[in-house]
């Protein structure tokens, strides 16, 4: 469900609080105060356990002895199915943030390889900066936050691609087909299939994005989903095919039989 906070407050015919990251993280004491003598709805955006900030509070309202209930719901870790690729061949899930002139962390990529090692899909997950400080005004004390942004496709490939140029240990190319992902679960949500290197050129539109970056090991029907969402059936399948062949691990040879008995 996508709704404003108005629609929400209309629907429920209660008030509700927009709980930023600073009040979940150092407020925990205020959301907790009255759940002892009333019910106290904590609504998240996807898994209520997928950030450790949830498990804490919950670990600190069983400490004061207050009841909690959880009412599970999707998030982007299982919804992304809905782009044909299958759950069980997913590998570990990966973090992409914002680059800037003096920081492009690079950890992500020893996952990848891990992944792709393996022969699993890598879910990307794009930085979201909302009600971010500056580095100055953290500095200067200053509660002055930046516009909201949100990492679009084009920036995740194109950032992706600058880190394999460091690296250079091959954990994939500017040819690795991937999926960029926008807006999943809305009524405009849209699929795009192709290179890192096309998806670098690609308007994703509005947010929310994500990607994935395709393991080695496709599976035929997996494929003929991902079809739906390419340009050029044939070029892609031909590089998908290529990329399996590129990060193909060496055939397993068994060890010699001990015959000295």
């Amino acid at each position: 469900m996508a709704a404003n906070q108005e629609s929400l407050e209309s629907y429920y015919g209660r008030e509700i609080i927009l709980a930023d990251r600073e009040l979940v993280e150092s407020g925990s004491d205020e959301i907790l105060k009255d759940a002892d003598t009333q019910d106290i709805a904590f609504l998240v955006v996807g898994d209520p356990f997928g950030a450790t900030t949830h498990t804490d509070l919950v670990l600190r309202a069983r400490e004061l002895g207050i009841k909690v209930e959880t009412i599970h719901n999707a998030s982007i870790m299982n919804a992304v199915g809905a782009c044909g690729l299958q759950l069980y061949q997913f590998g570990q899930t990966i973090s992409l943030v914002f680059f800037t002139d003096s920081w492009k962390p690079d950890s992500f990529y020893n996952k990848i390889m891990e992944n792709r090692k393996i022969g699993l899909h890598t879910l990307i997950l794009l930085d979201i900066k909302v009600k971010e400080q500056s580095i100055e005004n953290m500095a200067r004390g200053r509660l002055i936050y930046e516009p909201p942004r949100y990492m679009d496709i084009a920036t995740a490939a194109s950032q992706l691609i600058e880190i394999e140029e460091l690296r250079q240990e091959k954990a994939y190319t500017e040819n690795t087909p991937c999926v960029a992902i926008s807006r999943l679960g809305a009524p405009t949500q849209s699929f795009k299939a192709g290179t890192l290197k096309e998806l670098s050129e690609y308007d994703s539109g509005e947010p929310l994005h994500t990607m994935v970056m395709l393991g080695r090991q496709v599976h035929d029907l997996e494929l003929e989903y991902l079809y739906q969402f390419v340009n050029d059936r044939e070029k892609f399948k031909a590089d998908v095919a290529k990329d399996q062949e590129f990060f193909k691990p060496p055939p397993y040879v068994p060890p010699e039989e001990d015959l000295s008995d």
